[in-house]
């Protein structure tokens, strides 16, 4: 790619970070913190991230412990990760909240690589998006002749070029995702 376009890599390479962000709340049969980012509890009259409110720790592969700075909270916590998408029934002791992950059964890595895909096509049209509004801006500029015919066919050829190497990378992290998530 010739040209050089930072305001467009920096839109694609947005579109990529959120692609990650979505796919780290995907459980995966290992504990993981980040399953909980999305999770928010009531504190103080402010919906507040888990990870903001207590400590979150992993004593073995297959568990998580949330133990809140504020005794009151662990049933609020134990409420909302209950209600969430989450699909982890919390046990909760009196100090501390346990999330212990089962192992996923065939049915549902086939339904969790599903939604990586799903999550994956997301990613590529929000890719396609940034594409399109770029060669549209282009494509006034043109009209105005403040680009000549030859720019834009280059124009139109890098942004393409940044596209299609963006597009490779979601493929490579969903690749790797599904990978881990068919992993017993």
């Amino acid at each position: 790619m010739k040209g050089n376009y930072p305001e467009l890599e920096g839109k694609m390479d947005k579109a990529i970070t959120y692609y990650k962000e979505e796919l780290n709340t995907i459980r995966v049969g290992r504990a993981n913190a980040a399953v909980l980012d999305k999770v928010f509890v009531d504190y103080y009259g402010t919906m507040t991230p888990i990870a903001q409110v207590a400590s979150i720790s992993t004593p073995d592969p297959k568990s998580l412990v949330i133990q809140p700075w504020d005794g009151s909270l662990l049933k609020p916590i134990e409420k909302a990760i209950s209600s969430s998408e989450v699909g982890i029934n919390p046990q909760n002791d009196g100090r501390v909240i346990r999330l212990v992950f089962p192992q996923l059964t065939e049915e549902r890595r086939k339904e969790l690589s599903k939604t990586v895909s799903k999550k994956s096509e997301e990613a590529k049209v929000s890719l396609r998006n940034v594409r399109r509004d770029a060669m549209d801006a282009y494509k006034a500029q043109k009209k105005k002749n403040e680009i000549t015919e030859d720019d834009m066919k280059n124009i139109e050829k890098d942004i393409q070029e940044l596209t299609d190497a963006k597009i490779r990378e979601v493929e490579k992290i969903t690749e790797k995702k599904q990978k881990e998530i068919m992993e017993i």
